[in-house]
């Protein structure tokens, strides 16, 4: 098999790096173990040659006890049938108008997708991840559907909106194993069918569910800044204020990120949007630290804080390998639960990133920075920056005039961030006595 720069082979990872990843990727393991997440397909992604790689990613999911529901679009699979049968799309404000002949086409096209995703999940090949899988895709009418109406003089006729989701029947499918999958088609109280946006029945069981995550799989969904840079965490409000711009020219990212915005307003702690064209973006955005999608969440994904006896090991995780190599000055267990409180930390989803400490000298009206690092994964960002500032703070509401930093690797750095060089004689006479003259360390001060 040959390979050229526009179709690159592929290298295997080694056996040692297949088991660091599995290592790694515990703690997410156990995190996800039992929660339940609602996963929207987009229309758009069901027809590409990636289809039976997500499947088997889900089907992972299922096996490591995540509770899964799947929704699936059909949008431009109920195109293609109007257009082999002559008729006309007509859309409102994104919202396809439904007359009878639409009904038709959204019947089969719906019918066709459930029974290709029943397929693959059935699969079971000696060769396949599916191998002894065994996994139950149930579908029925768990979707309570109303019809949209006349709204600005259209008349949706069989659009319609999802009026309940039927939570204690997918419950119990959910407990027994099985994934359910809900289509973007409704049945009404009277018998009615209606078609239904899809990215609406995602959000609205994920929010009636109290699922844990909703994830969208889109094909190319990037949400970007101004600067075309992966935005990779926003709050509803951020969400909110993206939408209100109306930048987006592909009306699929929108009603994507409305979907995560509405379930993230509204009682779902993450909803993550996923370009479903990278390989394994699933697996990615779940079990490694930084994903590779964007988030929407209420929560704070990472926190810069003080830091509590449980950071310690974290801290001393981050701390090792400087002190190896003779960037810090080596501290023991013991003494770092002794100085904790005068630590803080910036934490990334449960692992300590970066840590900073503030030793005060309050009689000299000045503190030592001390212990300033970030994991090697973060550094060239500003989160050294912002432990600064913070401790900075500290020091002033301490009644400290200025802080001092000894350094045998970093003194550019502290240059940057206004300290001035210094002897040995501007420290305090008790840090004085306690200089290490072998290391022979910079002194620098910044004036507060």
């Amino acid at each position: 098999m040959s390979s050229s720069p526009e179709n690159p082979v592929p290298s295997t990872p080694s056996a040692s790096d297949q088991v660091n990843w599995f290592r790694n990727s515990s703690p997410y393991i156990n995190a996800h173990r039992g929660r339940t997440f609602v996963v929207l397909l987009g229309g758009e992604v069901l027809d590409t040659p990636r289809l039976p790689t997500l499947v088997h990613d889900l089907a992972l999911l299922n096996a490591l006890g995540v509770k899964l529901v799947l929704v699936h679009g059909a949008r431009p699979q109920i195109s293609q049938r109007l257009e082999a049968a002559g008729l006309e799309s007509r859309f409102e404000h994104h919202t396809r108008i439904t007359d009878s002949n639409a009904l038709e086409a959204v019947m089969a096209a719906v019918g066709a997708l459930r029974l290709k995703l029943e397929g693959l999940f059935s699969m079971g090949l000696a060769n396949s991840p599916m191998h002894n899988a065994a996994i139950q895709l149930i579908s029925g009418n768990f979707v309570i559907a109303k019809p949209v109406g006349v709204r600005n003089g259209f008349d949706y006729q069989h659009t319609g909106e999802v009026r309940r989701i039927e939570v204690d029947a997918i419950r119990q499918q959910m407990d027994a194993g099985n994934v359910v999958l809900l289509s973007p088609l409704g049945s009404s109280p009277t018998g009615e069918l209606f078609n239904l946006n899809a990215e609406d029945v995602a959000s609205t069981a994920a929010i009636a569910l109290g699922a844990d995550k909703m994830i969208v799989l889109g094909d190319g969904i990037r949400i970007e800044d101004s600067e075309q840079r992966l935005l990779r965490e926003l709050s509803p409000q951020e969400a909110g204020r993206l939408l209100g711009e109306e930048r987006f020219t592909d009306s699929a990212v929108e009603r994507q990120l409305t979907a995560a915005y509405h379930a993230a307003s509204n009682g779902v702690a993450r909803a993550h949007l996923l370009d479903a064209s990278e390989d394994g973006a699933l697996l990615k955005e779940l079990f490694t630290r930084d994903g590779c999608g964007t988030m929407v969440t209420r929560e704070t994904y990472e926190t810069l804080r003080g830091a509590r006896i449980d950071d310690v090991g974290g801290i001393l995780e981050l701390l090792e390998p400087l002190e190896q190599n003779g960037v810090l000055v080596r501290r023991s267990r013991e003494l770092l639960e002794n100085e904790i409180q005068r630590f803080v930390i910036i934490e990334r989803d449960g692992m300590v990133i970066a840590c900073a400490a503030l030793y005060p000298f309050a009689a000299d009206h000045t503190g030592e920075l001390a212990c300033v690092a970030v994991h090697p994964h973060y550094r060239n960002s500003e989160r050294g920056l912002q432990m600064l500032r913070y401790l900075e703070r500290r020091a002033r509401e301490q009644g400290l005039k200025t802080l001092f930093v000894l350094t045998t690797h970093t003194a550019h750095w502290f240059r940057e961030q206004g300290f001035d060089p210094a002897g040995v004689e501007a420290l305090p006479e008790q840090r004085q006595q306690l200089y290490n003259w072998q290391r022979n360390s910079k002194v620098f001060v910044k004036r507060l």
